[in-house]
């Protein structure tokens, strides 16, 4: 194919990529945003933290089935209007109609391979200590007023009447155990001002009393104050409160296929590592089997003289329909049986196979049959008696 071909059908194809991906990726980040976060994670500055969490992962995973989508229509685009027949006319095999699609596919899978053993497990730890603070209400901004929430595995209770601005509030009751002085203290204050430093948060607490109480006698101290201040376990300016666990799906690529013998002990993290790792390796390189489906259904099935075919949208339908496909069972069949990844990727395999069969059949044929010079031979008919 001439460099300048090549170089035309690369660039459509790759700006219908960019498109057909921002297309999918976009709702679908949006819809999980706003599905797990509250309204309250707005005022607590949480959008930007999850957005950069969840947006590799969506991007790795919808990256085939644009790339398979977008040549689909681009090769659906060139049918209707004649071009590949006017390729056909010009000497050009099929595969190198298809070598453009393909070098970009090649590509796509590379950069698949770098946002899911990479950059998606390193941004994927923010997602998760977002939600670790939506779900245990770490954020003081999305307290509620008039709500009881209790901090360090039930250690401390906090209750605030009502705020005053979203780093102000008035009337505050905190309780906490502090199991090293065994003892039990009860803070209460008129007004508390909720300041972040790095690591924490520091609340100022004016006008108050604290009433402090021994586990093991029955004496009680009560001191007033005018200004206190103290530390609660919230999220800080510049870090998210720790989190004691780490999901497989944070750790790089080489700790995660470290990891394989530690999971291998028990079934269900068998399972998860299994689903990881079918979604870390397998989904990838599906770029390279959905661009071949899509270009061998269309120029197999579609009309490449310029008129519009029933099939021409066999190939639009077929790619994402293969794509969800193995999506649904890696996620629900890996979590059974380890086995079933022979399944997935007997799957993605018959596709590479098949797709390519077609487009080899479409550059076959026959050679032709040479004839036999003495059958060849005119014949004459025999005199009549």
């Amino acid at each position: 194919m001439p460099r300048l071909l090549f170089s035309f059908l690369f660039k459509r194809v790759g700006f219908t990529v960019l498109v057909v991906q921002l297309a999918l990726s976009v709702p679908v980040v949006l819809s999980y945003l706003l599905y797990q976060l509250p309204p309250a994670a707005v005022r607590g500055g949480l959008v930007f933290p999850a957005l950069v969490g969840v947006t590799p992962t969506v991007a790795f995973v919808t990256l085939p089935m644009a790339v398979g989508v977008a040549t689909a229509l681009e090769f659906s685009r060139m049918a209707s209007e004649g071009m590949i027949a006017v390729l056909y006319a010009l000497r050009l095999s099929a595969w190198s109609i298809c070598r453009p699609a393909l070098s970009l596919a090649a590509g796509i899978v590379v950069l698949g391979y770098i946002l899911s053993n990479f950059l998606a497990p390193h941004y994927s730890s923010n997602m998760q200590d977002v939600l670790n603070v939506v779900r245990n209400s770490l954020n003081h901004r999305m307290l509620d007023a008039a709500h009881f929430y209790t901090f360090s595995a039930g250690g401390k209770t906090l209750y605030i009447e009502r705020w005053i601005t979203p780093d102000i509030a008035a009337n505050l009751f905190l309780r906490q155990l502090s199991p090293e002085k065994m003892e039990e203290e009860t803070i209460t204050a008129a007004r508390a001002e909720f300041r972040r430093n790095d690591s924490g948060v520091i609340v100022a607490l004016s006008n108050g009393s604290i009433q402090t109480r021994s586990i093991t006698s029955n004496e009680v101290r009560i001191a007033n104050f005018d200004e206190y201040a103290m530390a609660l376990p919230l999220q800080g300016s510049s870090a998210m409160p720790e989190r004691g666990w780490r999901g497989v799906y944070e750790l790089p690529a080489f700790d995660f296929v470290k990891n394989l013998g530690a999971a291998r002990g028990d079934p269900r993290q068998f399972g998860e590592w299994m689903a990881e790792a079918a979604k870390r390796f397998g989904v990838p390189a599906l770029a390279v089997a959905h661009t071949l489906l899509a270009m061998a259904l269309t120029l197999t099935f579609g009309n490449i003289t310029g008129r519009r075919g029933a099939s021409g949208s066999l190939p639009i339908v077929a790619v994402p329909a293969a794509h969800i496909v193995y999506l649904v069972s890696l996620e629900s069949l890996l979590r059974i049986s380890g086995w079933f990844a022979l399944l997935l990727a007997g799957f993605l395999f018959l596709e590479i196979g098949v797709s390519a069969w077609m487009i080899f059949r479409l550059n076959y044929s026959p050679k032709p049959k040479r004839l036999d010079p003495v059958a060849a031979t005119p014949g004459y008919a025999a005199p009549a008696v």
